[in-house]
């Protein structure tokens, strides 16, 4: 059955722009209460009392950087002391890097992994028993296309996101028939503050806005039959099937060559927005 979105209360993390902001404005249009946190507490607040005026529901925000050891557990007890119930998390904060591994700044690597890969496992495991327990929402976790092959000059932020994404699927097994839908959602190229970070040039392929994506969630959850994953859009799918025709090393090939004509490759760059 699909999602009753009235009934809910949505804990979105990476609130404070790009896709993460857009989805609670989705949301709140059907009248989903929310759980906004991200860094910058003043995007946060400006965005709860727009959401507040415009759709009458209730949003709650915390500032928080999900980076830390431990934050989820943090977060979960913050919530416990509002007396909050959150019935479903969106898992959205994320950072990304590009360029040669080799020139990646260390420290930047570890945070880089510690939000997208470590940050989800630790909100993931402080929320999913109670969000099973009352069985009616859903836990999404936002990895990207990049999951889906190994990409040269994105070498680490595509196999954070190959984690999220094989951790997802075997979530949705393991909490099949408990009414929580555990899924993992994948956007492709999207116009947000990473892209204003490292410029457009040389990406192949039409960029999405983080609303379209957004809408591509919501209606992802409005189906009836719950699924491991998803796409933000139909065409994606395609990318997926790399491996399974070419093999892995002529897919490393196919996307190395993707990653040169991109300028990938030159100066390691980060990119921060979705983590704000």
């Amino acid at each position: 059955m699909s999602i009753d979105h009235a009934s809910q209360t949505t804990l979105i993390t990476g609130a404070s722009s790009g896709i993460g902001a857009a989805l609670a404005r989705r949301l709140a249009e059907r009248g989903t209460g929310l759980v906004l946190v991200a860094r910058r507490a003043e995007r946060l607040e400006a965005l709860a009392a727009e959401l507040r005026d415009a759709h009458g529901v209730g949003v709650e925000t915390v500032s928080a950087d999900l980076g830390r050891p431990g934050a989820g557990r943090e977060l979960a007890a913050e919530i416990d002391r509002r007396g909050l119930e959150v019935t479903s998390l969106v898992n959205n904060a994320g950072v990304g890097m590009d360029g040669a591994f080799r020139d990646q700044d260390p420290e930047e690597l570890g945070a880089m992994v510690a939000l997208n890969v470590g940050a989800v496992v630790d909100l993931t495991r402080a929320f999913v028993g109670r969000l099973a327990e009352r069985g009616d929402g859903y836990l999404v976790n936002v990895a990207s296309m990049a999951a889906y092959q190994p990409i040269p000059g994105m070498a680490a932020y595509a196999a954070t996101k190959a984690f999220v994404l094989s951790f997802t699927e075997a979530l949705w097994w393991e909490t099949r028939g408990s009414g929580l839908r555990a899924m993992a959602f994948s956007p492709g190229l999207t116009r947000t503050e990473f892209f204003d970070a490292i410029g457009t040039e040389g990406y192949p392929g039409g960029f999405q806005t983080p609303d379209e994506v957004a809408l591509a969630l919501v209606r992802a959850l409005d189906r009836r039959r719950s699924v491991p994953s998803a796409f933000s859009r139909a065409g994606n799918v395609l990318a997926t099937s790399l491996s399974r025709f070419f093999g892995r090393r002529s897919t490393v090939l196919v996307t190395a060559r993707a990653a040169r004509s991109a300028q990938l490759m030159g100066k390691s760059r980060a990119a921060l927005s979705p983590r704000s």
